[in-house]
């Protein structure tokens, strides 16, 4: 009995005449992540990627597991193939289905006929199959409004298909079908979130971290280097630069008003940011920011902030509170990374009392006491990059 995986598209459905261009992105994605796991035939039809295994020992349930995770793709399933032919289409199901309708008590059939072709209408084949499987499984029930399962009928192009459940995949866009942006991930729960949520909006994320030793330990670089790891389960392959900070933090302290280091610290990183993502090809930055969460995420201090960027700023969880982002972190899994006890530089010469609601000419006031421009330059050139790439 053969068997594949249908992935079946979200917002790409939506797009004219450059629909191929995200399919084939798409394509290319799924590849990437299955490549590891063996051979596979892969084409697309009425809005769905047709993964066909071609080796033997393949487990069908890691690559459900791999492809749930892929940005482009609303739901996916395991699925029969059958011919074309209701009595195949019978036979294939209830040995296909036995196990999962002998353990549940209610049911129904779905039928889709994209073939207008097959000789049967859609309500035929709900009627004919359910009263089939009815007779064949004794402990079923029809409940058309709240089944346990749902056994779906595919009449497609060239074959039927045979499912029982239809998984959520990740949805958005394809990642790398929206350009490339560079995230500052810290090593808290916000920042992470923030890149997964710009690569379902199909944005190749780079990431940029800050150090400085000795107020910064290895661990929490290394702790920030796995937060990578896990992203790329998502987001696929990420450049990390990694920016020596003590310098210019030490500047910050010694000739800055204390209730300005916060705001200023954000301005340099973002100038700093934003050299590299020239380099990089980024057209814009992506921050974890959420208004109000901590003294410098106020409007009037995000607005001190931005006044330094030319390029864009992605604030994906502007208007997101704390529980709505622990719950994604906890899906994509990188929550209990997050709260590892090892502190970033953004704790470091934490002011006392902050200013909440700065001025811009206040700021630039306080920043101009010391020109920072060399340390900036001597800070983009001894930074350091590495790639971490999807590798399971």
């Amino acid at each position: 009995m053969k068997e594949i995986v249908l992935a079946k598209y979200g917002e790409i459905v939506l797009k004219g005449l450059n629909k191929r261009s995200f399919e084939d992105m798409l394509t290319k994605n799924i590849k990437r992540r299955l490549k590891s796991l063996g051979r596979f035939e892969l084409f697309f039809a009425q809005s769905t990627t047709y993964i066909t295994p071609l080796d033997d020992d393949i487990e069908l349930s890691e690559v459900v597991d791999r492809v749930g995770k892929i940005f482009g793709i609303a739901a996916l399933c395991r699925a029969c193939v059958c011919e074309k032919d209701f009595s195949d289409i019978t036979e294939k199901s209830i040995d296909y289905l036995k196990d999962v309708l002998s353990s549940v008590e209610t049911f129904k059939v779905n039928a889709k006929r994209a073939d207008k072709a097959f000789p049967m209408k859609s309500p035929e084949i709900c009627a004919e199959l359910g009263g089939i499987l009815l007779e064949k499984f004794p402990n079923l029930k029809v409940d058309v409004k709240n089944p346990q399962i749902t056994v779906t009928v595919e009449i497609r192009d060239t074959n039927a298909y045979i499912h029982a459940e239809n998984i959520k995949g990740a949805g958005g866009l394809p990642v790398g079908s929206s350009g490339k942006a560079m995230l500052l991930l810290s090593g808290g729960i916000d920042s992470p979130v923030a890149g997964y949520m710009m690569a379902k909006r199909g944005v190749n994320i780079t990431a940029i971290h800050y150090v400085s030793p000795p107020y910064t330990s290895d661990r929490a670089l290394l702790k920030v280097e796995q937060l990578c790891e896990k992203l790329t389960d998502y987001c696929g392959g990420i450049a990390f630069y990694c920016v020596p900070f003590t310098e210019i933090q030490e500047a910050i302290k010694d000739n800055c008003p204390e209730e300005y280091f916060t705001i200023i610290m954000r301005r340099l990183m973002m100038e700093i940011a934003q050299r590299i993502a020239e380099k990089d090809n980024c057209l814009a930055l992506i921050t974890g920011e959420s208004v109000g969460q901590v003294a410098s995420q106020t409007m009037a201090a995000i607005s001190c902030t931005d006044a330094v960027c030319r390029i864009p700023v992605f604030r994906p969880l502007i208007g997101m509170d704390k529980t709505e982002i622990i719950e994604i972190a906890r899906k994509i899994d990188t929550f209990e990374t997050s709260v590892l006890p090892y502190e970033d530089c953004c704790t470091v010469f934490t002011p006392r009392h902050p200013k909440v609601r700065p001025s811009l000419e206040d700021v630039e006031k306080a920043q101009g006491k010391f020109d920072f421009e060399p340390l900036i330059q001597k800070a983009v050139e001894n930074t350091e990059m590495k790639t971490f790439s999807y590798t399971k």
